[in-house]
């Protein structure tokens, strides 16, 4: 079993930049993927980035690449995902995932099996 606790939101203008970071408990945190989604009101929560177990890949969407970046320290259990330039269409409740089907990256919503609860990211324009 794997917990994920998110911290790092916030209110930030727009060209801001944040950091949110994902705490996971379980001694099995370093031999699974991770990702970041986020759901915006009324739309279906999406994919943002992906990291594999090792930090050794990475994938983004195509609407944050190049602004963000996910980073993992697996002695800290914990993920990381640097925001950069931010926009008003970034503000959404973004969400921490761990995959324990797959070990390499993945943007499938259905790869993932853990979940975070969630914070809260506003870009005021």
């Amino acid at each position: 079993q794997v917990q994920l606790v998110e911290s790092g939101g916030g209110l930030v203008q727009a060209g801001g930049s944040l950091r949110l970071s994902c705490a996971a408990s379980g001694r099995t945190f370093s031999s699974y993927a991770m990702g970041w989604f986020r759901q915006a009101p009324g739309k279906e929560r999406e994919f943002v980035s992906t990291i594999s177990w090792s930090g050794g890949s990475t994938y983004y969407a195509d609407s944050v690449r190049g602004r963000f970046t996910i980073s993992r320290d697996n002695a800290k259990n914990t993920v990381y995902l640097q925001m950069n330039s931010l926009k008003p269409e970034d503000t959404a409740v973004y969400y921490c995932a761990a995959s324990s089907k797959f070990m390499s990256i993945t943007t499938s919503y259905g790869a993932y099996d853990y979940w975070g609860q969630g914070t809260q990211v506003t870009v005021s324009s």
